[in-house]
């Protein structure tokens, strides 16, 4: 209940800094009773869609910590941690990342994740399920998965990626209410400015438009886990520790994550359908992973 109440006043605080910025720039101003101002309508657009997305990559290692209870290894304080931290290492070096990610540790069921703001400041997490299940090459190929995530940019890619698409939904569906409302009063000479036609449309458009950038959004997600389940083949110089972390996943039930770390985890499961996924499946994963080794 705590993590759900802290999402949702992030999300409010977010939309209230993004309200003000809009309001300051006067970019909010793009329908007025002489129609709409589609460039000024576009820079809207913009700042609402890009700006939400960047300011979650930017706070997305501590929200990562807040809501998984995720507790960053300083000084390893037992022969796993210390394990953790040079494994690691070595994998971020073989890499090539420019700073070795941070290390922590979550309880809870199988599952790990990776996540920052860009490859000099990053987070790999691992819960105590994954590491009392999997073997410690299991658990490499894991971190090495998640350490290709880093090394591949995916954080970043996705908030590019997630960005376009919200300024196309916020765009398109002001620009499908404002032709909504005109068709609706084009008989009215005395009203101006929207109509209730407006509000409607738009609330309606922004659902189903969120709703397809959604599936553009969740493909992309889909394709990062293939390019770093064969990153962390090469990370481990052979795509069968990977296979053998993913069967043991396969078997196990891993534990969800928050929503807004959900296409972070090495593991994921998928929405109404497999288009709402943000992992491929298993079989998918290792069918992928088996066909590289050849």
């Amino acid at each position: 209940m705590k993590r759900t109440v802290l999402l949702i006043l992030t999300n409010l605080a977010v939309m209230l800094v993004l309200s003000v910025v809009v309001s300051v720039l006067g970019v909010n101003k793009y329908l007025a009773a002489n129609g709409l101002d589609l460039g000024m309508l576009l820079v809207f657009a913009a700042i609402m869609g890009f700006g939400g997305s960047f300011i979650s990559l930017m706070m997305s290692k501590t929200m990562a910590k807040w809501t998984t209870g995720a507790q960053v290894i300083t000084s390893p304080q037992n022969s796993t941690e210390y394990w953790l931290m040079q494994t690691v290492e070595r994998l971020a070096k073989d890499a090539g990342l420019p700073a070795m990610p941070e290390v922590a540790l979550y309880e809870g069921e199988p599952n790990a994740f990776a996540t920052g703001p860009s490859k000099a400041n990053a987070l790999v997490a691992v819960s105590t399920g994954l590491l009392q299940s999997m073997s410690k090459e299991e658990v490499e190929a894991v971190l090495a998965h998640e350490i290709a995530h880093v090394a591949n940019g995916d954080m970043v890619t996705l908030t590019l990626i997630q960005g376009v698409v919200n300024t196309f939904v916020f765009f398109f569906a002001r620009v499908v209410g404002y032709l909504v409302d005109s068709f609706l009063r084009r008989n009215d000479s005395e009203s101006s400015g929207p109509g209730i036609g407006y509000t409607i449309t738009v609330i309606v458009c922004d659902i189903v438009f969120g709703i397809l950038a959604s599936v553009i959004v969740m493909y992309f997600s889909r394709q990062r886990e293939f390019r770093a389940d064969a990153g962390a083949a090469r990370l481990m110089r052979s795509p069968t520790p990977m296979i053998h972390a993913l069967q043991r996943l396969g078997g196990l039930s891993p534990e969800p994550l928050p929503s807004n770390m959900a296409s972070a985890g090495i593991a994921g499961k998928g929405g109404i359908s497999s288009l709402f996924a943000t992992h491929p499946s298993i079989e998918e994963r290792i069918e992928a992973l088996a066909r590289a080794r050849g």
